[in-house]
């Protein structure tokens, strides 16, 4: 038995987990490194994008996998699950010809009733997101996944993406549809089946959207917040000792001076970090992980590893 399965269990044992997060946290690179975990573990695991940036096949050195379920490594799948795809897939399904599908979705009085109808372009794409994370699955041909993971949304296109089965459910209050967006609702709502998690970074702006995320899960879907990863933790490098003694150095070079000036700095920015990330443990029901800093602009393969590793040991 792989060494991280048991640490994973509790969490990576649900079929679908959704990430989430304020823009700009490193959503896209936590769900990678939780994927290779996952698949570390003996699961056939799918990331999946819902922006279609397709930064994770990026990451793996590979081109987009578009709407293409893709083996990226081992065990380890990607996906790009845009909203355009995703009303033609639905349109086939509904009409039993991709002729058909393909004539309505591109006709443009459609696109301008799909805009209008409050949800559709979000109950679609959580349709597929469902589709995907069954283990009979409705696209001919494809195997089932242990686990599927979403790089979903920001915090509030992610929230609306979650409610969208709710919402569309209450508006179609009879017929297929109806009963398609209940059964959607209620896979979201099991708590053995789905997890939302969150990725932050310990800084004020970024915590308390994080905080406010779990009210308005609680509050909207009476959902938990399963997990949060704090992303971008700074080693603590320095004692207040140290900051003393540093403190009281005086003369030397311009060049010694500069990197006192950056020690120094860097001990702030720290510490700063030290008072968010206590802040968030002492407001939230959801327990914190912390990620460490990988001092790099553009994260690529080395960096993931050293991710999975941490999310191994900390999960």
């Amino acid at each position: 038995m792989p060494h991280s399965l048991a640490t994973v269990r509790a969490l990576l044992d649900r079929r679908l987990i959704f990430v989430t997060g304020k823009g700009g946290v490193g959503k896209t690179t936590v769900s990678a490194a939780l994927g290779l975990v996952a698949a570390r573990a003996g699961k056939r695991v799918l990331v999946c994008e819902v922006a279609a940036q397709e930064r994770i096949t990026a990451a793996f050195g590979l081109p987009p996998t578009g709407f293409e379920e893709v083996e990226i490594e081992p065990g380890l799948h990607a996906f790009s699950a845009n909203p355009d795809d995703s009303i033609r897939e639905w349109l086939y399904y509904q009409l039993r010809s991709r002729t058909l599908a393909g004539l309505v979705s591109g006709n443009r009085i459609f696109g301008y009733l799909a805009a209008a109808a409050p949800g559709l372009a979000e109950l679609v794409t959580i349709g597929k997101l469902w589709e995907l994370a069954q283990i009979e699955r409705k696209t001919p041909k494809s195997a089932p996944y242990d686990l599927v993971i979403v790089d979903a949304p920001a915090t509030g296109h992610g929230l609306a993406l979650l409610q969208a089965p709710q919402t569309f459910g209450e508006i179609a209050r009879v017929g297929p549809i109806h009963r398609q967006a209940e059964t959607i609702h209620a896979f979201i709502r099991d708590p053995t089946a789905t997890a939302v998690v969150a990725v932050t970074l310990p800084e004020e702006m970024p915590v308390s959207e994080t905080i406010d995320l779990e009210r308005r899960l609680d509050g909207a879907l009476a959902m938990p917040l399963e997990r949060v990863f704090v992303n971008a933790v700074l080693s603590e490098r320095l004692t207040a000792k140290d900051v003393e003694v540093l403190e009281d150095t005086s003369g030397g070079s311009a060049q010694v001076r500069r990197a006192i000036g950056a020690s120094l700095a860097a001990y702030e920015t720290t510490r700063a970090q030290r008072t968010q990330l206590a802040r968030l443990r002492r407001t939230l029901a959801a327990k914190a992980v912390t990620l460490p800093h990988l001092l790099t602009p553009d994260v690529e393969r080395p960096d993931l590893d050293r991710l999975a590793g941490a999310l191994e040991r900390k999960l």
